[in-house]
């Protein structure tokens, strides 16, 4: 009966290190005042308020992110949010520090404006990334947890930022960063 409750014991003192193990580190925090300011470049405010202005519904939205899920290369829609003026200015963004990896750009709603990678789906809506970061309008910092990403094969933590107009947010921004590369800074 003892030895249960120490492997027990043992068991959820693993599980709290290795949750521990996966929160941002201290560096990582120290970039959000200057990722929160890239959501205030006019470049990426007047794309998002563009896309925001057509009005789609989000059944519309769910039905393009059934698609994009289902496409396995890139189609001529997702190259457009990939080689737009938008996305050329993430690109300059991204490029900034040797760190920055996959950054994308969401409206309202959290469906994808711009982005310099391909992302697994195109609405974001459902996930902490823009409900935390777009805060119904308010807008705040999300430091989502340290990840491994079979893509870039490395550990990857996400921020995202709110995307402000004057005192509103009117969408969302995702900043992958490489926790090795900012570590070696």
């Amino acid at each position: 009966m003892n030895m249960i409750k120490i492997a027990a014991v043992g068991a959820v003192a693993l599980f709290a290190s290795l949750a521990s193990a996966e929160k941002a580190p201290e560096s990582v925090e120290r970039l959000a005042p200057t990722l929160k300011a890239w959501g205030e470049n006019p470049i990426l405010v007047a794309a998002v308020k563009a896309q925001n202005a057509k009005g789609e519904s989000l059944d519309q939205i769910k039905q393009l992110d059934a698609s994009w899920r289902a496409t396995s290369g890139v189609d001529d829609f997702m190259r457009s949010l990939l080689e737009s003026d938008t996305a050329k200015e993430l690109a300059k963004l991204e490029t900034s520090k040797p760190y920055f990896f996959e950054l994308f750009l969401m409206d309202n709603q959290g469906a994808n404006v711009a982005m310099t990678n391909k992302t697994s789906d195109y609405w974001q809506g459902d996930e902490a990334k823009f409900t935390e970061s777009f805060k119904g309008g308010s807008g705040a910092i999300h430091i989502g947890d340290v990840e491994f990403d079979e893509s870039a094969q490395a550990y990857l933590v996400q921020i995202s930022v709110p995307v402000m107009d004057g005192g509103s947010a009117v969408g969302a921004m995702t900043i992958g960063v490489n926790i090795d590369q900012l570590e070696a800074q």
